[in-house]
């Protein structure tokens, strides 16, 4: 007899005695549910539509305010290419919350940055890539001389800040949108004028000399900006300050990687400026601060000769020309000076213990013992093992075909500690900065696939107790591990562990904090729920202290079929300006 369906949100207790029953599907369904997970979205709305509250109530105590979420739109043009996710054009949406009259208003706009202006007709709304991006091959263009790779499709992380609101993605400068209609107002270079050209400690003269060479080459033909600024981003509750770091496009190909950290005031005036040389050839994605270091975790990267070749002649894709470099079985994780000048040298990195390749954080923060001057760095992140992390495959893409693998996000029986799961690392320091001990363990054992840590914002940078992720129940035969369907709550001080599932054939991105008091679990958490069963997309309001409870929904808001949208990436929740955030006691 066939194990019963999933029909509703399913509590996982910490115990672990009690598991959701498998789902009953199929792999050609799996593959069908993937697939629309990644559908493109054609359709914009830069008219407010009104959403309507399928289940609960918004709740009384709810802030007013709008919730951003940046992802892809379109993967598929009208002439037969495919794109992988990451190259996906941006595609911005936003659900903003009345909190008095409790009415919920979405809209959805392509960012419409130079490339996405270049390859859409807006007369007849056709599109056509030209641009291979990093990630992909186009089917029936040129390849071979085909230098139209870097294209910035803004499409990774969204913030607001300063009364701007800005779309970023990895390899240029973010784009500016009006918040009140999504219209795209143009490239702005938060960094312009901050720079002064100059490397400060740390200068390699060998990779000055490599800079010098490739620098009109990256810049004249690939079209890549001389500096790239990551689109992770930091806030500084407490500071009240904007924390953003760019490295150069050389680095990509040097071994030798130049970070330069920025802090903003909220008026966008640069409060601080610290420029590191570091000696090792590392991609770095999201990163880390506390009240005294920034924090990078060194993914070693080579140069891929072969796949070099490959990506030349238009058989690969331009990533290709790097692989992940497994060649030390510890994993680089630098301190570097954010306020206080510290007696240890800062380019030798703290080797931790394991090799992971580091996807996202959640929180760091940092502690002093003060009767014997020693201190402790806690880092909450997500990470995953050098051997399957797979740059042209990320999401399981394949440009042979232009489908999507969802094997490549679902490891065999056996393999599942490869994949991304979340980790505590201790680093204990003596009164000097030197390193005493360096501790990597899975966060409350929690051993289940996960990412997206996320905290409630205000304890960004410091001690904080909650951390929530996205993960898997493994209820789903075919796709066990990924896409994600689970909402896990970890304590990170009892370790207790609670868990909420969404249901069968519905999966769920990266879980938003919404503070709504002084204690770190006043509030909400927002995520959506992609339903690709019946091609419905909702954003669920869940009461994070009934995480573990099949009653953690508190409203569930839907989004009109002809509106559903593909999978997102980071999102943002900005209260309106006249709303005041609350604050730290």
């Amino acid at each position: 007899m066939p194990p019963p369906k999933i029909s509703g949100p399913i509590s996982i207790p910490t115990s672990g005695d009690r598991v959701p029953a498998p789902v009953v599907d199929h792999a050609a369904v799996a593959l069908r549910d993937y697939q629309l997970l990644f559908a493109s979205q054609r359709t914009e709305t830069a008219k407010p539509v009104a959403l309507r509250v399928v289940d609960g109530a918004i709740p009384p105590d709810f802030p007013s305010g709008t919730y951003y979420l940046a992802g892809p739109g379109i993967f598929s043009d009208d002439h037969g290419s495919t794109v992988h996710p990451l190259d996906g054009h941006g595609y911005l949406r936003a659900f903003t919350i009345d909190g008095l009259t409790r009415a919920v208003k979405y809209s959805a706009r392509y960012v419409k940055t130079e490339a996405q202006r270049e390859e859409h007709d807006p007369v007849t709304g056709t599109w056509r890539f030209t641009h291979r991006g990093p990630f992909s091959v186009l089917r029936g263009a040129r390849m071979v001389g085909n230098t139209k790779v870097m294209k910035n499709v803004a499409n990774t992380s969204v913030v607001r800040w300063g009364g701007r609101l800005m779309c970023l993605w990895e390899g240029g400068a973010p784009y500016e949108i009006e918040s009140e209609t999504l219209g795209t107002v143009g490239r702005f270079d938060v960094t312009n004028g901050c720079d002064s050209g100059q490397c400060g400690r740390g200068k390699v003269d060998a990779y000055h000399v490599a800079a010098r060479l490739l620098n009109p080459i990256l810049s004249g033909i690939f079209k890549m900006p001389p500096k790239r600024l990551l689109s992770h981003y930091k806030i500084d509750a407490h500071e009240n300050r904007l924390l953003m770091l760019s490295c150069n496009a050389e680095d990509m190909l040097l071994p030798c990687s130049h970070f330069i950290f920025y802090e903003f005031d909220s008026n966008f005036k640069l409060l601080q400026r610290k420029e590191f040389c570091i000696p090792d050839h590392m991609m770095i994605h999201d990163w880390a601060f506390t009240k005294t270091h920034y924090i990078l975790f060194g993914n070693r990267v080579k140069l891929d000769i072969s796949g070099s070749l490959k990506a030349v002649c238009g058989l690969s894709p331009m990533i290709s020309t790097l692989s992940v470099n497994p060649s030390k079985p510890t994993s680089p994780i630098y301190l570097l000076p954010r306020f206080a000048v510290q007696e240890r040298d800062w380019r030798e990195p703290i080797e931790a213990p394991s090799q992971l390749w580091l996807l996202h954080v959640g929180n760091a923060f940092h502690e002093i013992n003060e009767n014997d001057g020693h201190a402790r760095i806690q880092i909450f992140a997500s990470a995953c093992s050098y051997q399957w992390f797979n740059f042209p495959k990320m999401f399981g893409y394949n440009w042979h075909n232009g489908k999507l693998d969802p094997s490549t996000m679902n490891a065999k029986e056996g393999e599942t500690k490869l994949l991304p799961h979340i980790v505590q690392v201790l680093i204990n320091l003596d009164p000097e900065g030197n390193c005493q001990n360096c501790i990597v363990e899975p966060l409350n054992q929690w051993s289940k696939p996960s990412d997206f840590p996320a905290i409630n914002p205000l304890f960004s940078g410091n001690k904080n107790t909650y951390i929530y992720v996205a993960s898997a129940s493994g209820s789903h035969p075919t796709l066990p591990h990924f896409p994600f369907d689970t909402i896990v709550k970890l304590n990170v001080v009892n370790k207790s562990t609670f868990a909420w599932s969404v249901g069968a054939r519905r999966f769920i991105g990266e879980p938003t904090f919404v503070p709504i008091g002084p204690k770190e679990d006043d509030g909400y958490l927002l995520v959506v729920e992609y339903a690709v069963s019946i091609q419905r997309c909702y954003l669920l309001i869940l009461n994070p202290r009934r995480i573990g409870e099949s009653n953690a929904i508190v409203a569930r808001i839907e989004v009109p079929r002809y509106l559903s949208f593909p999978i997102g990436f980071h999102g943002f929740w900005a209260v309106e300006d006249n709303i005041s955030q609350p604050h730290l006691n």
